[in-house]
């Protein structure tokens, strides 16, 4: 995971005038206010519109907000969300989740460039910082948050939301619920993608696959790793130069897509490996299809890249 991106002005990137500055029930604008006492909210979860998203613009002055933009069409962000819900918790009230529905809010969903489902964004200090596409292992996505608040400090947002209780009063002592721990098989892989045992990931998560073949996480995550695995130790130049001289080769062309994919490159990934496709023998042609499965889990099913590239590699399989 690269470090947090610096941020830059959502306001500026894409017209938000046209929002309704009116909050809606369960914003936090009222208790937003820089300058007040104390940061007091009903939650550390919201629905984000674009009716009422300024709020949470204003309320970024304070305390760092977490955007979650996604579909309830999807699965995928069905199952990641309530790991990022449970992730914000355990922060203890340093970072607030917003959550939007991308099907219902057109000006957000284009402001945050969300092309995936789910995409993670924040705001700091009124700016959105770009974190990341897909769904990324809880462990990777604790780092990412884990940097957000740094970048937050280097801006001045450091409060801490004290969540208020049943009578009104902020509930300052209740403490983030304890996580559920994962599944065995998941927490071995976390464990050796930590210490760069790339290898024991790949094992553990398709073992998980094995006991449970719709486990879209261990799926996902067994594309991530065996991503991580085939780069480690290649030199980026290296990889290019050899694609370069040898454009109709399969194992230089995933190389360099495997680059271009760790990098965010979704579109250039595809376009190579579906442009190199028709000139190979049945053997490239199998590797070629089966990366381009990992790369549809890594990016996720839902994303419309997906769809447009799993369209175009069916038309040339059959």
């Amino acid at each position: 995971m690269s470090n947090v991106p610096p941020p830059t002005n959502l306001r500026g990137a894409v017209d938000l005038s046209s929002l309704v500055n009116r909050p809606a029930e369960g914003t936090p604008a009222a208790a937003a206010q820089p300058g007040s006492a104390a940061l007091t909210l009903p939650s550390l979860y919201f629905e984000g519109t674009d009716a009422n998203f300024n709020d949470f613009i204003d309320l970024s002055m304070r305390v760092p907000v977490l955007v979650d933009l996604g579909t309830e069409r999807s699965e995928q962000w069905k199952q990641f969300s309530p790991v990022l819900e449970r992730l914000v918790g355990g922060f203890g009230g340093r970072l607030v989740l917003v959550r939007i529905d991308v099907d219902a809010n057109p000006q957000l969903t284009q402001a945050f460039q969300a092309t995936a489902v789910p995409t993670v964004a924040a705001l700091v200090a009124g700016r959105p910082v770009q974190l990341f596409s897909g769904a990324v292992p809880e462990e990777q996505v604790k780092d990412v948050l884990e940097q957000l608040l740094q970048l937050a400090a280097q801006n001045g947002v450091t409060d801490t939301v004290a969540v208020e209780g049943p009578a009104g009063e902020p509930d300052t002592a209740a403490e983030p619920a304890p996580e559920p721990p994962l599944p065995p098989l998941h927490a071995e892989a976390y464990e050796a993608i930590d210490r760069g045992d790339y290898e024991s990931a790949i094992r553990a998560y398709r073992t998980a696959i094995a006991q449970d073949p719709r486990d879209a996480m261990a799926v996902a995550g067994l594309a991530q790793v065996s991503l991580l695995a085939r780069l480690s130790g290649h030199s980026a130049d290296k990889l290019r130069t050899a694609a370069a001289e040898a454009p109709k080769d399969a194992a230089a062309q995933l190389g360099v897509a495997d680059l271009d994919i760790s990098g965010g490159h979704v579109e250039d990934a595809f376009d190579r490996l579906l442009s190199v496709f028709p000139s190979l023998d049945a053997t490239g042609k199998e590797e070629v299809r089966s990366r381009l499965l990992d790369y549809f889990e890594i990016v996720g099913v839902d994303d419309p890249r997906v769809a447009k590239a799993r369209a175009r590699l069916a038309s040339l399989l059959y």
